[in-house]
């Protein structure tokens, strides 16, 4: 599957309708992101289930200062409307495909339990 261009008109509708979305925030005109994306854009062929999508920080601000993006690129995983990891910094092929095969495996009952357990001690 090719990468999705997300705006903030289209960002939380695509997480709404699928299960699990890689976000890479990135910009022209950096190196690292330029690196990055031919990598992404080969797992993303290997991961047809996965939505692989795109924040162009520089069209997008609003998107990139809405998750406190100061760095970049950083990756954000979401399964099931929570964020599970987001990083600075490219990526090698092999610790994409690891984040991708984690995300895809954790038990998000669990997840779940364990956020709320979070809130309550919080208070």
């Amino acid at each position: 599957m090719a990468t999705l261009a997300l705006t903030k008109d289209t960002f939380e509708q695509t997480l709404e309708d699928n299960d699990i979305v890689l976000v890479d925030f990135w910009a022209s005109w950096c190196g690292p992101c330029r690196m990055f994306a031919p990598v992404y854009e080969a797992v993303s062929e290997r991961h047809p289930g996965v939505v692989f999508a795109k924040v162009d920080t520089e069209a997008e601000p609003e998107l990139a200062g809405a998750f406190r993006i100061q760095s970049i690129p950083t990756l954000m995983a979401v399964r099931d409307r929570i964020v599970l990891y987001s990083q600075p910094g490219a990526l090698p092929e092999d610790a994409l495909e690891s984040i991708v095969r984690q995300v895809a495996e954790l038990d998000m009952d669990e997840v779940r339990r364990e956020i709320a357990e979070q809130q309550t001690a919080q208070g």
